[in-house]
């Protein structure tokens, strides 16, 4: 049963150790402790899925725009960001379970009361750690238009340095010119 694998022992769980079971939620492997990701409400759904296509239909090759995939840092630290930009240069994604990490260059996080620390504080670092050069935090704001947070990496410090705030307008030209009308992620 799925159940005994909620209790980590104090070393935590490897993915080896954890292998093919299947649980009956989404979660994430954090030092080795399986922590469930809280359902997404209908705004999350809708901003993640819409900033997709809308990024989706702007991308250059040979980069790839993708919602939720699982990002694995070491055997005890698996994410599930929102979406991510790869390069696609060299990757056969027909034979790979999960992406390399050299491969992605954004990492974007729409924000929930649940997950607040976790895409504000915990995951970040992790993604500046990993070396992905740009990181995306997507919060509600007023209207319930997304403003998009836009980071980027420092490179000697293995830190993401806040870049511009996008409200209303979310223009940038990190991973690739983007040029997105942030009321209509979330109009009718």
């Amino acid at each position: 049963m799925w159940s005994k694998w909620m209790n980590a022992p104090s070393r935590g769980w490897t993915s080896d150790e954890i292998g093919d079971v299947e649980f009956p939620f989404s979660w994430e492997l954090v030092d080795g402790v399986i922590t469930p990701v809280p359902l997404n409400d209908m705004w999350h759904c809708r901003v993640r899925d819409r900033l997709t296509v809308a990024m989706d239909r702007q991308q250059v090759q040979p980069l790839v725009v993708m919602g939720p995939t699982t990002l694995v840092f070491d055997r005890r630290n698996w994410v599930r960001p929102d979406a991510v930009v790869y390069d696609k240069s060299g990757l056969d994604i027909r034979t790979r379970d999960t992406l390399p990490l050299r491969s992605v260059l954004l990492a974007v996080e729409v924000v929930v009361p649940a997950t607040r620390a976790a895409d504000r504080l915990r995951k970040p670092a992790q993604y500046a750690e990993a070396g992905v050069p740009s990181y995306w935090r997507i919060e509600r704001g007023e209207d319930d238009v997304p403003v998009v947070h836009e980071f980027g990496l420092d490179q000697e410090k293995g830190v993401y340095l806040p870049g511009p705030v996008h409200e209303g307008l979310l223009r940038t030209d990190l991973p690739f010119p983007v040029e997105i009308d942030l009321k209509r992620l979330v109009l009718r």
